[in-house]
């Protein structure tokens, strides 16, 4: 399943025609990075790839003044098929990608403690800075947020606390991993 050609196909299915710098901005403005694979940057592409399958469609191109021109697309049947067939895959596809982290972990015989405990302590650091901008997310109302809005940002939410959780049972038991003192 294609993270980015779900968020394309969803968001022509449900804003009507649009160019490539509108769906970057919903992307943006929906913060599809702090909660999806999704980056704003590979959906020009990802536009492109879909107008070769037949997925996508260009209905004009439009140009403003002295601004570059852009091509406005627009979903066809077949990408409405198949965003019906990617919603699918996505509803049935559970994901828990190895973390780097328990290598890491599974491997720190010889390692000091306190140097191990840096390195954990950096983790958290950056795991509360993620459940901050999805808190401060939650609490401000984006343009047409919606219900499945609010519970896909509490996913996310839920996951980095339990991250968080888990990163505290590690460091509360860090010296039995068998590092050096």
């Amino acid at each position: 399943m294609n993270p980015t050609r779900l968020f394309v196909l969803s968001a022509l299915a449900k804003g009507g025609a649009m160019y490539g710098h509108q769906i970057r901005r919903d992307a943006r403005v929906d913060r599809a990075e702090l909660w999806s694979d999704v980056r704003p940057g590979s959906l020009y592409g990802a536009l492109h790839r879909l107008e070769d399958e037949g997925l996508v469609r260009a209905v004009r191109t439009e140009q403003a003044g002295r601004l570059p021109s852009r091509t406005v697309y627009e979903i066809t049947d077949e990408g409405r098929r198949e965003l019906g067939v990617l919603q699918a895959e996505a509803f049935e596809e559970v994901r828990f990608p190895p973390d780097p982290v328990d290598l890491a972990l599974a491997t720190v015989d010889g390692t000091d403690e306190a140097t191990l405990r840096g390195h954990l302590s950096d983790r958290v650091r950056e795991l509360e800075a993620r459940l901050s901008r999805l808190d401060h997310l939650a609490d401000r109302r984006w343009p047409d947020q919606t219900p499945a809005d609010d519970l896909v940002v509490e996913h996310a939410r839920l996951r980095l606390r339990a991250e968080l959780e888990w990163h505290a049972l590690v460091l509360d038991q860090l010296g039995k991993l068998g590092g050096r003192p």
